[in-house]
């Protein structure tokens, strides 16, 4: 796991619209840079819309708001249409920027163990360095506490 303090890792990724962004875009703005699991599961879901519904406020603060799962673009178009998510999800089918920041990790559910995201909130200063690191965040309180931090 990456560690505050520290340069975060660059990457490109397509965005819903195919287009590539780079973390380095946002050099000169603060960036909330959330990994989740999957696109339209119950928890994901209530975490997007949290964020949709405080988006104005990340916006007055000059703050851009990233989601970045493994789902296809063609996932992230239905879940932004679907709950009407107004900031960029980036797909990572490879896993380049989820390796990068630690956050595929080994996960138990109901005994069973396998790979995946662990829901992961990392707040990137203007330098491009990592301010925050929310590990284990839950969906329904992450986006309200990053603006509380931010405030």
């Amino acid at each position: 796991m990456l560690e505050t303090g520290t340069k975060a890792p660059d990457f490109t990724l397509n965005d819903k619209d195919g287009k590539s962004v780079s973390l380095s875009d946002f050099i000169g703005k603060k960036v909330v840079l959330y990994f989740y699991p999957k696109d339209s599961t119950p928890g994901c879901t209530r975490q997007a819309c949290a964020f949709a519904g405080v988006y104005g406020e990340f916006k007055k603060k000059n703050v851009e708001v990233i989601g970045i799962s493994k789902d296809s673009i063609a996932s992230h178009v239905k879940f932004a249409e679907k709950y009407g998510l107004p900031f960029i999800l980036l797909s990572d089918p490879e896993l380049e920027a989820i390796q990068a920041f630690g956050v595929w990790q080994e996960k138990k559910l109901y005994g069973k163990v396998s790979m995946g995201v662990v829901r992961t909130t990392f707040i990137i200063d203007e330098n491009g360095v990592i301010e925050k690191i929310m590990p284990k965040v839950k969906p329904d309180t992450n986006a309200l506490e990053i603006l509380e931090y931010l405030n």
